[in-house]
């Protein structure tokens, strides 16, 4: 990866971590809420009621009667029905026709064919930090049009526009966010088992041991999903190495054999290494994928796979195509304190216009705006950066509450460390932090093989 990561622009964090997993406490404990379980058709919105400030448009967008948008985005299942109800809204407005392109992961390879063949979509969705970069670093990605620009100035933080800039100059506009330091559970599983909330890490592997001795595995883990493991030591790794080298590691300004990373990967070896404690055990976690690890937690009456599954706020659409209720049948926590301090890691995908044309910005300039955040806020499993997206959008209390801290952190956020990776070392299937990670589920004693593998993989993609 060239310079342009290193030189971006990034959010001055002043330690609120404390503070956003306070804000995340206080909000996401706020369980007197109504089922999300409503959305079984995918992400169907809620109708007009309890929605944005503007009953208005927020935005006004160019006529575009006979063009075609075309945006690719690596989304599938419950996050693609409900962004094409986002892109539908766009068509009514504007009168354009889009196209929704389905990308594979690394998007940016899926993007580097299209380019080739001459077939660029207009717009893509971006899921990583370093795959902006890399976007500017061929010379693909746009820079983003005055209007859109307006909107991110009216609606966004400083920091969730650094995010989208390289070496000062806007190129994408963060529509999605994600809270991924979240743990949710089974109410039943932890009702029969007499198990707690964790507040630390050595608590939470008292639950899992309670949980576990009440004849339910503690933790499913969506192995298959390479990311999900990476926010697995990226959550450990910052409440227990601190801020300061979260940022020198994520910018391989220190090495993967640095001592921090061997202590992070030792203690997740500890639950990893757990006979019992990870459903199905190191292989059949290797073969399930993040929707299944959430709905095998939250099926199976009274004998689910597991107790608790970790993720972000994205947690709650697979939630949502099961019986089970946010708020009654499934609560969730903030990640366990590791060190002195829960972790605060969030995660984003980005709008990017790959050709430069109206459409194209008139679609960012949509993306910006409260009006498209609200039509997925309604559906859940969504977290908008924009701050002037009402909360009451939101279906209950507990997307509220994460929806909250996220924006009363402003600028003070930690972006996910693969992201901010170039995509060849954390965001690759079958390779680099992915696939080191993936061997080391399945083998958790191999600690300094798995440093070893972590940091060959990253000099050769940080390489200039």
């Amino acid at each position: 990866m060239r310079s342009s990561l290193r030189s971006r622009k990034a959010p001055q964090h002043r330690r609120t971590t404390a503070k956003f997993a306070a804000a995340v406490v206080a909000g996401t404990l706020v369980l007197t809420v109504t089922a999300c379980g409503g959305d079984d058709d995918g992400g169907k919105d809620g109708g007009d009621k309890g929605g944005g400030k503007e009953s208005a448009a927020a935005v006004q967008l160019p006529k575009l009667d006979g063009q075609t948008v075309s945006v690719a985005a690596v989304w599938g299942g419950s996050e693609r029905k409900v962004f094409l109800k986002v892109l539908d809204e766009f068509e009514k407005r504007t009168g354009a026709k889009v196209t929704f392109v389905p990308a594979q992961d690394p998007i940016i390879s899926f993007l580097e064919s299209k380019v080739a063949g001459g077939q660029p979509p207009d717009v893509a969705m971006l899921p990583q930090v370093g795959a902006i970069d890399q976007a500017v670093q061929n010379k693909w990605a746009k820079p983003v049009g005055p209007e859109a620009q307006k909107q991110l100035d009216k609606n966004y933080a400083q920091g969730w526009q650094d995010l989208g800039a390289v070496d000062g100059k806007q190129y994408g506009v963060y529509f999605k966010a994600a809270n991924k330091s979240l743990v949710w559970y089974n109410t039943k599983v932890f009702e029969n088992a007499g198990a707690k909330e964790a507040k630390t890490w050595d608590d939470f592997m008292k639950t899992a041991q309670t949980v576990y001795d009440s004849g339910v595995p503690p933790v499913s883990v969506a192995g298959a999903d390479g990311w999900t493991l990476t926010d697995w030591f990226e959550n450990i790794y910052l409440s227990q190495a601190g801020p300061e080298k979260y940022d020198q590691l994520a910018k391989h300004e220190i090495k993967w054999t640095d001592p921090s990373v061997k202590e992070a990967l030792t203690t997740l070896g500890e639950l990893f290494g757990k006979k019992g404690f990870v459903a199905g055990g190191a292989d059949k976690a290797l073969q399930t994928e993040f929707p299944a690890s959430v709905k095998q937690t939250f099926t199976g009456g009274e004998q689910p796979k597991a107790g608790m599954v970790f993720e972000g706020d994205m947690v709650s659409l697979p939630i949502s195509e099961t019986k089970a209720e946010i708020g009654t049948d499934a609560k969730v926590f903030p990640f366990p304190a590791v060190g002195d301090e829960s972790p605060a890691v969030v995660g984003g995908d980005a709008a990017v216009a790959l050709k430069d044309n109206k459409g194209a910005q008139a679609l960012l300039t949509f993306l910006a705006s409260p009006d498209s955040a609200k039509i997925w806020a309604e559906a859940g499993g969504f977290v908008s950066p924009n701050k002037n997206l009402d909360l009451s959008a939101y279906p209950n209390d507990v997307q509220r509450g994460i929806a909250k801290a996220l924006i009363a952190a402003g600028d003070d956020i930690r972006y996910d460390m693969s992201d901010q990776a170039p995509q060849a070392f954390g965001g690759t299937p079958g390779k680099g932090e992915w696939k080191a990670l993936q061997d080391f589920l399945k083998n958790p004693k191999d600690v300094a093989g798995t440093q070893k593998a972590l940091e060959t993989a990253a000099a050769k993609a940080f390489k200039d």
